[in-house]
C-alpha cells in the first residue's frame, strides 16, 4: 500500500519553530508584521488572505489585509507598495494574485523591498538562488523540500523528476533541488518523454495544475510523488495532478488536498522570519 504523505504533522511542527521565533522577536520588543494586499474581485485571493490571518494570529504575528480599490492601476498599488517599504513596523509584504490584466505584474512585484518580499518573486532573488539561505524563495518549493525532509527523504545524491518549471514553483524547485544534492531531470512542455524520466527516478514533483496528468502508466511503486498541481474538476473538486489511480501505484504520495498545500500558508510565515533575520543583519530592524 502506498503511504500517503499528509501535510498537517509537517505545517505542525514548522509551526512549533515559527512560534518560538515570534516569541524571541516580542521578547526584543519587535511585534512581527505581515501586510497582504488585495487588489482585485477574485474571491477565492481573498478567502486566502484571511486564512492566513488567521493562522497568522495562532502563531503571534500581526498580519494586515489591506484591501485596494478593486480597479486600482500600477501606478496606486506601487504607491502603497512604497509606503509600506518605508515603514520599519512591516516586515512582510504580499500582493494576492490575480492583479487586473491592466496592471504591470512585474513592476507591482519589483516594487517591494527585496528583504520584506516572502513571495521571494523580488527579480534580485533570482541571483541568489545558488545559495538559498541568501535569498527569500516561493513558499510552495520550500514546502515540498521541508516535506521530503520530514518524512526522512535524503535528497542528496537522489534522482528526481521535476515536471513543470514555471517561475514560482518549477524553477525555485529546480534550484533548491540541486543546493540538497540532487540529481534532477527537469520535465517541460518539450520533453519529449517525461514517462521515460519517472521511470528512472526515485522521487518525483509534478507543479502542472493539470488534473490528472499522471496516470497509471507513468508511475512506479518505487516512485514517491509530491503534487503541487491544483486544478478544478468538472464536478467542482479540487484535484491535483496525480490521478487517483495513479497514487494507488506508487510507492507514496501528497494528497489533494491535504499535502503541500497545508504547509506552504505555514511556510509564509517561515519566510516572514526568515526576512527579519536578513533585515536585522541589513539594519532594518
Amino acid at each position: 500500500m502506498p503511504k500517503p504523505l499528509l501535510g498537517r504533522p509537517v505545517a505542525k511542527a514548522l509551526s512549533h519553530d515559527v512560534r518560538k521565533t515570534v516569541e524571541t522577536w516580542k521578547s526584543r520588543g519587535v511585534q512581527p508584521k505581515l501586510v497582504t494586499l488585495l487588489a482585485n474581485d477574485d474571491h477565492a485571493a481573498s478567502v486566502y488572505a484571511n486564512q492566513k490571518k488567521r493562522i497568522a494570529e495562532r502563531l503571534g504575528i500581526q498580519c494586515d489585509v489591506i484591501e485596494l480599490p478593486q480597479q486600482s492601476e500600477t501606478e496606486a498599488i506601487v504607491r502603497e507598495i512604497q509606503a509600506l517599504n518605508d515603514d520599519p513596523s512591516v516586515h512582510g509584504i504580499m500582493i494576492e494574485m490575480p492583479l487586473a490584466p491592466s496592471v504591470d505584474v512585474q513592476r507591482v512585484v519589483g516594487a517591494i523591498h527585496a528583504l520584506k518580499d516572502v513571495d521571494g518573486l523580488s527579480p534580485c532573488h533570482s541571483f541568489a538562488k545558488p545559495t538559498p539561505e541568501a535569498a527569500l524563495y516561493p513558499a510552495t518549493p520550500l514546502a515540498c523540500i521541508r516535506l521530503l525532509k520530514h518524512y526522512g527523504y535524503e535528497l542528496k545524491g537522489a534522482d528526481v523528476t521535476l515536471v513543470g518549471c514555471g517561475q514560482t514553483v518549477g524553477m525555485p524547485l529546480l534550484h533548491l533541488l540541486i543546493a540538497e544534492g540532487a540529481t534532477v531531470a527537469a520535465c517541460h512542455e518539450h520533453t519529449r518523454d517525461v514517462r521515460a524520466h519517472l521511470r528512472d527516478s526515485e522521487i518525483a514533483i509534478v507543479a502542472v495544475g493539470k488534473g490528472g496528468l499522471l496516470g497509471p502508466d507513468m508511475v512506479h511503486e518505487d516512485l514517491t510523488v509530491v503534487d503541487v498541481g491544483i486544478s478544478q474538476g468538472e464536478n467542482g473538486d479540487v484535484q491535483g495532478d496525480l490521478a487517483p489511480e495513479a497514487a494507488a501505484k506508487t510507492k507514496a504520495y501528497t494528497p489533494t488536498p491535504g499535502g503541500v498545500g497545508a504547509v506552504t500558508t505555514v511556510q509564509i510565515f517561515a519566510n516572514l522570519m526568515h526576512a527579519m533575520e536578513l533585515q536585522e543583519a541589513a539594519g532594518m530592524v
